[in-house]
């Protein structure tokens, strides 16, 4: 069996275990990143960066990295309901478009340069907790591995890891992580790439019976396409992803009109199920908890990938301070939950209530309406389910 020592491992490389893999190897600690996933791959997400994310990007000396991507500016929004009533929104300040096919290898290269060892395609079996620290069990290509670290983070998700058989679940934790926000619905999450769509610089979302849909320009010519449905309404688990597509365009003619002269773009497909919204955010289950581990805010707020880097940025420095011994577990635990609370509570709150509004077919008419007299009203809503500013 492989066995392996660091000061730190973070399970979980997608935006916020990058991040807080390279933040720590910056500090001087020895950092693995394990993921169970190979790079780059394409992932169900809306690609969309936020002014908050680039902030946070700025904050840790990544924005160069990631604007030498070039990156598409997004600075309008159009917003079509369900009974083909639509709405023009001017962005708070300009966002990017990027696909995470590149930015997730773009981040694995800033954190490797900051002497991170980053270990794709491994699984993590079970992870333990005593005195002296963490210890991982994982298969890397079908062979067995153990790895001992002071400190674990994980930054695995928000279904991966939901029964890992040994992990330090408490039976509270658990619930508090698996709380949907509102009723109980899962949804399925799908994603493609398509040429032979004109964007521009606009954010297009589209809402029809059972879901939306956001189409975001990434440059090269391509969209990404994401879409949020409820899964009662989109029966048929096995179906051709594309398919799924299909459908949502039927239910909403603009929407089909938009898609008619799109081409799907060969592997950039993929799905996940269950999503699960979650109205306050869970920052702690025996180890830190990072990106969707501690919270999942309504995709159509497009903030998802900044509360990533910000949960990142927020516990940084407090491992940091748990490595050279000026925290112990415990205020770790309280500290960052306090600080998660304190920045993504009212976010994920006012998440819940658009994600309320804007998924009610019944009441496109009466939101179309009362933002076409009130602008503000509209542009108010969305800022408040958005992140400050890292550091603001």
């Amino acid at each position: 069996m492989m066995q392996l020592q660091a000061d730190a491992a973070v399970l979980g490389a997608g935006l916020a275990g990058s991040l807080i893999a390279k933040a720590l190897a910056d500090q001087g600690w020895d950092v693995v990143l394990i993921d169970r996933q190979t790079f780059p791959r394409h992932k169900v997400c809306g690609e969309f960066l936020s002014p908050e994310a680039q902030s946070t990007l700025a904050a840790f000396g990544l924005l160069d990295a990631v604007m030498e991507l070039a990156p598409v500016a997004v600075n309008q929004s159009r917003l079509v309901f369900a009974g083909g009533q639509e709405i023009a929104l001017k962005l708070p300040g300009e966002a990017w478009g990027i696909s995470r096919y590149r930015l997730d290898e773009r981040l694995h290269q800033a954190a490797a340069d900051s002497g991170v060892r980053l270990m794709t395609g491994t699984s993590v079996v079970s992870v333990h907790c005593d005195r002296e620290g963490y210890y991982i069990e994982a298969k890397q290509n079908g062979q067995p591995l153990m790895l001992r670290a002071k400190a674990a983070i994980a930054a695995w998700g928000g279904n991966a890891r939901a029964g890992l058989p040994g992990s330090p679940h408490t039976g509270e934790a658990k619930r508090k992580l698996r709380r949907p926000l509102g009723k109980e619905i899962a949804y399925v999450g799908v994603k493609s790439h398509f040429s032979g769509v004109e964007l521009g610089d606009k954010v297009e979302m589209y809402f029809f019976r059972g879901g939306y849909m956001g189409l975001c320009p990434v440059g090269e010519g391509r969209v990404n396409a994401a879409a949020l449905l409820d899964r009662r309404a989109f029966d048929g688990a096995g179906r051709p992803l594309l398919s799924f597509m299909e459908e949502a365009a039927l239910r909403q003619p603009a929407l089909a009109q938009r898609l008619a002269g799109a081409i799907p773009i060969e592997g950039t497909q993929s799905a996940v199920a269950p999503v699960r919204l979650r109205k306050s955010p869970g920052a702690w289950d025996g180890l830190p908890l990072l990106g969707d581990s501690a919270s999942v805010i309504a995709p159509l707020c497009g903030d998802g990938m900044s509360m990533a880097l910000r949960s990142a940025a927020l516990c940084a420095p407090l491992a940091d301070g748990y490595l050279r011994g000026n925290l112990s577990l415990p205020e770790w635990s309280r500290l960052y939950a306090e600080r998660l609370q304190a920045e993504f509570a009212g976010p994920l709150r006012w998440g819940s209530l658009l994600q309320g509004m804007l998924s009610c077919a019944a009441a496109g008419p009466l939101l179309h309406g009362m933002f076409r007299l009130a602008p503000r009203l509209a542009e108010r809503l969305v800022k408040a389910s958005r992140l400050a500013p890292y550091g603001g």
